[in-house]
């Protein structure tokens, strides 16, 4: 009798089932919390990832002034700091200016740029044996001395390895006992092959050389 029933009607319980199992499934997931969805821009991604922060400008670094000593006919000498590019003429503004025993300095370059840790000397009228005008520099002026090609009664030559001690005692700066030692190393040598060998003569310096260079020769 009961198996009849639920064979009449199993189809009935079959699609009540179903609908159950469904009505179970769908309570299931209505149940279930909702997930957010986050939208990630992809433009700002780019732009957060690629950004590169503007390197500031480095500062250019002045360049240290150069430290000039400068000595002689000057009116304040002392060691002075100038910019890079200054040249002797602004030194000697710097200093004060000449004195009034100062020498003639219209034939030195006063145009040559200054170097660091370079000694100035402005030498003074009838000093003897001064260091010259520009000391540690690429370039290095004495006294001037006469010019050569302008007309005038020049003296004569005297010869070094013939003069004697009186002929050498009239040179500028060269006193009796250097030109002893002028005598005394041309017997040694057999006498001077050159004008310039005068310089290896103790007492005779760069300086001196160049007031007698043009007063003296080597036959």
């Amino acid at each position: 009798m009961q198996n009849s029933w639920l064979d009449r009607h199993r189809h009935i319980i079959f699609i009540f089932l179903l609908l159950l199992t469904l009505a179970g499934l769908t309570i299931f997931y209505l149940q279930q919390p909702s997930q957010q969805v986050i939208d990630i821009l992809a433009t700002e991604v780019t732009a957060t990832a690629t950004h590169t922060p503007t390197p500031e400008p480095t500062a250019t670094a002045t360049p240290a002034p150069v430290r000039v000593y400068i000595t002689g006919a000057i009116e304040h000498p002392d060691v002075y700091f100038l910019p890079r590019g200054s040249i002797i003429k602004d030194i000697i503004e710097l200093a004060g200016g000449l004195t009034t025993d100062a020498v003639d300095i219209s034939q030195f370059n006063q145009a040559l740029e200054l170097q660091d840790q370079q000694h100035i000397h402005i030498p003074r009228q009838g000093e003897e044996n001064e260091p010259p005008v520009i000391q540690d520099g690429t370039q290095k002026i004495a006294n001037p001395t006469p010019n050569e090609s302008t007309p005038s009664a020049s003296p004569e030559l005297i010869d070094l390895n013939s003069a004697s001690l009186e002929d050498l005692d009239t040179l500028p700066s060269i006193g009796p006992a250097i030109a002893q030692r002028i005598i005394n190393y041309r017997e040694s040598q057999g006498g001077f092959k050159t004008v310039e060998q005068i310089t290896e003569v103790s007492g005779i310096g760069e300086a001196t050389f160049i007031k007698i260079k043009h007063l003296v020769t080597v036959k």
